[in-house]
């Protein structure tokens, strides 16, 4: 009679666990990765990029035949209703937790409710602090149905992983919502967002490919869109930021029959000085590289290689700087780095939580160069003329 006990007990235990009613199978579920808005005639709309997971748990390189991802399209009064109005035209549940990044086009930052749009994926349950933000003058459905290159599966695409590439250049440093968040509420409440373009500059056997690429920054700030800086006027951003970068220069040396030479530059350290003087800030930056020759033309010394290095970094620099200044945007944030190391003549000269900027702002800028790598144990030709 015991033994009989038992063993309903132990039925009825293994019948209540295996009750899981409210599990969805993964296969019955749409995984969003990234999310397009745009703003048009008072109206948002609403991209989103659903990828096939099949793809990625099989293989790195997906099956020709499948598609690797859907774009769903929809528009309404709120970026909410337009999602409802995508939804009705969705047969399995949407899953949010894999989301990856966000991109704005430039007509939704400059909308008045950009930062209400931002305020909303931050509340979502399912999504995360680490959704990179992106922003772009292409339209934003192409942009989502650019694939990588080779067919890899789109979960290892730019805009998913752009530290992928970071052995390579790091020409901007990506942004996810939380360092948004932070740099929107310290000074000086600007943020550069990378901006991403489409490049066609790559072709297969059969027909011409496309890649998205990262080409400059939108200046975005609690008071609203600032502008885009894009291309070389851009290349000092890379420069600037504290993390360890990868980037090049290309100048021409003194010798009027040499031709171009690029270098490359892995940078160290950066290192900005607020200088204080009668109520006025002055600021002066410290970068130091290590160089990286790979390819040169006759006898070439360390000295003039520095020499350009410097010259082309000071232009980069402050290039940059100016383009910033003629939109009003602090792109360095010098106004975080006084706020940080003298926050008593901070308070005394901010408005509006940033400092007044001008040309002479930047008063110095010292690049070091450390040391210089031929990639041999000398700078003599390898073949020689």
């Amino acid at each position: 009679m015991k033994k009989k006990m038992a063993l309903i007990v132990s039925l009825t235990v293994v019948l209540l666990l295996s009750g899981c009613w409210d599990v969805s199978e993964p296969q019955r579920m749409y995984y969003v990765d990234g999310i397009g808005i745009d703003f048009k005639d008072g109206q948002y709309e609403i991209y989103m990029q659903i990828i096939n997971f099949a793809n990625v748990a099989k293989s790195e390189t997906p099956a020709p035949q499948t598609a690797q991802a859907e774009i769903g399209f929809a528009k309404g009064k709120t970026m909410e209703e337009a999602f409802f109005k995508l939804y009705r035209s969705i047969d399995q549940k949407v899953f949010w937790g894999h989301m990856t990044f966000l991109i704005f086009s430039e007509d939704a930052l400059k909308s008045e409710n950009a930062i209400s749009v931002i305020d909303s994926f931050l509340r979502h349950r399912e999504t995360r602090y680490q959704i990179l933000t992106y922003c772009t003058q292409e339209p934003i459905k192409d942009i989502l149905l650019v694939t990588p290159l080779l067919n890899k599966s789109i979960t290892a695409s730019k805009l998913s992983n752009p530290l992928h590439t970071k052995e390579l250049e790091t020409f901007v440093e990506p942004v996810d919502l939380r360092n948004l968040v932070i740099k929107l509420n310290e000074p000086s409440h600007e943020v550069n967002i990378p901006f991403v373009t489409i490049n066609k500059n790559w072709e297969n056997t059969n027909e011409p490919t496309e890649e998205t690429a990262l080409t400059g920054v939108g200046v975005f700030s609690k008071d609203g869109f600032k502008g885009f800086v894009k291309n070389e006027a851009a290349k000092g951003v890379q420069w600037m930021h504290n993390k360890k970068a990868r980037g090049d220069v290309t100048f021409k040396l003194d010798s009027k029959e040499r031709d171009y030479l690029t270098v490359d530059l892995e940078k160290l350290s950066t290192d900005v000085k607020p200088i204080v003087k009668n109520n006025d800030v002055k600021f002066e930056v410290d970068v130091k590289f290590n160089a990286i020759i790979n390819g040169f033309k006759g006898k070439i010394t360390t000295d003039e290689i520095r020499k350009g290095i410097v010259a082309a970094v000071k232009k980069d620099i402050k290039t940059t700087y100016e383009e910033g200044l003629k939109l009003d945007a602090d792109i360095y944030r010098l106004s975080e780095h006084l706020y940080r190391k003298d926050v008593k003549t901070w308070k005394k000269l901010e408005k509006d939580g940033k400092i007044s900027l001008t040309a002479d702002s930047l008063s110095k800028i010292n690049v070091t160069v450390n040391k210089v790598n031929p990639g041999r144990k000398s700078f003599d030709e390898t073949i020689k003329e």
